[in-house]
């Protein structure tokens, strides 16, 4: 492992990663400033969350030893791309960017909000089977010889470093603020899903990790090396050990989301139903009981 030296005094410049950090910081900063004009309380915990959780992440990320060593470690690369996709948007959700925009932008500028979630592909992406199928695709590429051009082709890096964070974003963020009205036989299908997700994140890392060959096909040592630079098996087991921790803690927060959201919902419509006339459910009953008899028909 690197020296503790290394780890903190290793740095990088980035420049597609510094323009998502500027134009973000920017539009959420207008948000706050906007919420102060029109007298609305914006919770300090949110912005701290969203400039110091979310955007200090990525930021270390990009520039700090992870982009640094990404070409020459596949542990590092690993780190990167993982926490880009699953730990950064679940930072970044915390500061809740949308309950913001939807507050502060005016009926037009909510509007325009929902048109972008309601949208096919953010729909599809925030569906939680899509974004399991989606993880599982994206790694699987870490088994094979690509894994390798993605490492250090600096186009790659590029695509990498815009595609998925915003991709992980569209995954977690409707999400994580966007779950007061689903039901609980919806939020009961997105648990399996969640659980599905949970398993299916781990077979790639697993893989990797338990792999006696070199899987990218890069299984020489250039010379000029730190003497700290684990041989290349010893490199791709880190990749796998982080892969699948990485992947398999985030999933966590996700669960517990859901096990408060049913929560919320079962109380909602239970509290709905305690509403009800007793004439009210007497009709509900006859309705359900007309439906349930024409299906045997």
């Amino acid at each position: 492992m690197p020296p503790l030296g290394v780890v903190l005094g290793a740095w990088t410049m980035n420049w597609p990663a510094l323009i998502i950090l500027v134009l973000a910081a920017f539009f959420y900063s207008k948000g706050l400033v906007a919420a102060r004009r029109r007298n609305l309380r914006w919770p300090l915990w949110n912005s701290i969350a969203f400039f110091v959780l979310g955007l200090g992440s990525f930021a270390a990320l990009s520039f700090g030893f992870p982009g640094a060593y990404s070409h020459d470690l596949r542990w590092a690369f690993t780190l990167k791309v993982t926490s880009y996709l699953f730990v950064v948007p679940l930072l970044v959700g915390l500061g809740k960017p949308l309950t913001l925009a939807r507050q502060t932008l005016g009926s037009a500028g909510a509007a325009r909000v929902e048109a972008v979630l309601g949208h096919r592909l953010v729909r599809m992406l925030s569906n939680t089977l899509v974004a399991a199928l989606l993880g599982l695709a994206m790694f699987t590429i870490f088994l094979t010889p690509f894994f390798y051009v993605l490492r250090t082709n600096p186009a790659a890096d590029v695509i990498l470093t815009v595609v998925v964070p915003v991709m992980g974003l569209f995954m977690s963020v409707p999400i994580m603020e966007d779950g007061a009205g689903r039901t609980g036989s919806l939020i009961v299908v997105e648990f399996i899903f969640v659980f599905i997700e949970l398993l299916a994140d781990a077979v790639p890392g697993v893989l990797m990790r338990l792999s006696p060959g070199i899987l990218d096909g890069a299984s020489s040592v250039l010379g000029n090396q730190p003497g700290w630079f684990p041989s290349p098996l010893r490199d791709q087991q880190l990749a796998g050990d982080l892969m699948w921790f990485l992947a398999e803690t985030v999933d966590l927060p996700l669960i517990i989301l859901m096990f408060v959201r049913f929560s919320r919902s079962d109380k909602h419509e239970a509290r709905s139903f305690d509403e009800l006339s007793d004439e009210e459910i007497e009709a509900l009953n006859r309705a359900h009981l007309g439906q349930g008899g024409r299906s045997y028909e």
